[in-house]
């Protein structure tokens, strides 16, 4: 049977992408497994830290045992998401221990989002956990650029935010990034936008987005690594499907399943 990592970089070269499911409640582990076994598909069941921080999803280790209630590695793996070394309130995380606790819990893949440090910082935190996943046999995720959404305050209008470029990850700190620090996926800002965390987004309908397809193609070139669209709920289909065949092999999904009438 494939591992995550092989199953990810297969999605890459095929131009089909994995969908990955935030888990901020318990009781979504069994109809998330059931809807992928049922589609004759594959998927990530995850949690993100705000979700257990935030939501009710209680912890690596609750989420782990309820996944495990359901298991079916055929059609689902586990996967720990944004780990961040500085939070969406500006707090440093031990980020370290979360992911290591991570590891011995089981998890199949995991992410650790250094996004909001310089770019140095971002490589050093990101190779440490690189190094670590790697010695437990398993692929580490980073952020590189910054999708908006997680901020504490409002955002500007959307369409100022996509014209400007704000936050997009840019591709020669990509090709040093994704160099330097090993990582094995790469999630990328290209005009997505987290949904109903923010102050500005929470209870509101979610922007219908548009992605940089441009900006896409020249992240692939650089990096060669499969990429990841976080905050996938939303946008444009002919977008997704578009970027599916220029590099984007997992695609995140919280807002539609956490808050389906914020879409």
């Amino acid at each position: 049977m494939l591992n995550t990592q092989q199953i990810v970089v297969n999605a890459f070269r095929a131009g089909v992408a994995i969908p990955a499911f935030n888990i901020p409640y318990l009781p979504m582990v069994e109809p998330v497994v059931r809807a992928v076994v049922d589609e004759d598909s594959f998927g990530l069941v995850m949690v993100a830290r705000l979700e257990w921080v935030k939501f009710e999803s209680g912890s690596p280790a609750a989420v782990r045992d309820e996944y495990l209630k359901w298991r079916n590695p055929r059609h689902v793996r586990l996967h720990m998401d944004h780990v961040p070394v500085i939070d969406e309130d500006n707090l440093q995380v031990d980020y370290l221990a979360v992911l290591r606790e991570a590891i011995d819990l089981g998890y199949e893949s995991l992410m650790v989002d250094a996004s909001r440090l310089p770019l140095e910082g971002n490589i050093e935190a990101t190779r440490k956990v690189t190094e670590m996943a790697h010695a437990a046999g398993i692929p580490c995720e980073a952020e590189l650029g910054a999708v908006m959404g997680h901020e504490a305050g409002p955002l500007p209008p959307y369409e100022e935010l996509f014209a400007s470029g704000k936050g997009f990850t840019d591709p020669a700190e990509a090709k040093r990034f994704v160099r330097e620090s090993g990582c094995d996926w790469l999630s990328v800002a290209i005009g997505s936008v987290h949904g109903a965390i923010s102050a500005g987004l929470k209870d509101k309908k979610k922007v219908a987005a548009r992605l940089s397809l441009d900006q896409l193609d020249r992240l692939r070139e650089a990096t060669g690594v499969p990429l990841v669209l976080h905050g996938g709920s939303g946008i444009r289909q002919e977008y997704v499907l578009a970027a599916f065949k220029k590099g984007i092999a997992k695609i995140n999904i919280g807002t539609v399943a956490r808050m389906p009438e914020s879409w």
